[in-house]
């Protein structure tokens, strides 16, 4: 995380982040004037050095430059107590006693924001409940008509043939004739040869 900001680098990224917008030296400073007796060479200066140090980007535009801020001013003052609860030897007892120094409005905001994390971490894991059972019913769905105690159909069989011990029947071999026959009908083509099985006097 950048360093905490100084005094003048606090008073220009005020103005930047409550502004939200790009904006230019002049406008800083001509606001900043309204406050304090500052010179336009050094809001350009503590600019430039916000640059530098990863605050704000800039662009060019006609003459002058636009700076933007790069992260909120929230996030900026989470970053602080952060790093300020994380220094301290008992965590807990320094969230206890800046907890007892809030007021009654802050508290009820923490406690409005402790529930807004939570319900973004319950929506999470319901999401990724839902994820689960969904892949788990895709991998477990079988065909509609394909009962679930009959293996799905192996990519490769062809349809219609017979897996049984009937494999030498008279019919397999009538159906090897007509193979060869001409009449151009699609059929399966038996083992040993051009149209009849082995042994069949047809086939010679």
């Amino acid at each position: 995380m950048p360093r905490q900001l100084g005094e003048l680098e606090d008073a220009v990224m005020t103005r930047v982040w409550q502004w939200n917008r790009a904006v230019t030296v002049r406008e800083v400073l001509e606001d900043l004037q309204q406050e304090r007796s500052i010179a336009y060479t050094t809001v350009m200066t503590v600019m430039d050095n916000l640059h530098q140090k990863g605050w704000v980007r800039r662009e060019v535009e006609g003459r002058a430059y636009r700076y933007t801020a790069v992260s909120t001013r929230a996030a900026y003052s989470a970053a602080l107590m952060n790093e300020a609860w994380s220094k301290s030897d008992n965590p807990a007892a320094a969230l206890v006693a800046f907890f007892g120094m809030m007021s009654p409005e802050q508290r009820e905001s923490l406690r409005a924001a402790v529930r807004i994390v939570q319900d973004d971490e319950h929506d999470e894991h319901d999401d990724r409940d839902e994820g689960v059972q969904a892949a788990q019913d895709r991998a477990h769905r079988l065909p509609a008509d394909v009962p679930a105690d009959v293996p799905a159909e192996v990519p490769g069989d062809v349809p219609g043939t017979d897996s049984g011990d009937d494999s030498h029947d008279d019919s397999g071999r009538d159906s090897g004739r007509d193979s060869g026959n001409g009449s151009g009908e699609e059929g399966e083509q038996l083992p040993g040869g051009r149209g009849g099985g082995e042994g069949d006097p047809a086939g010679r």
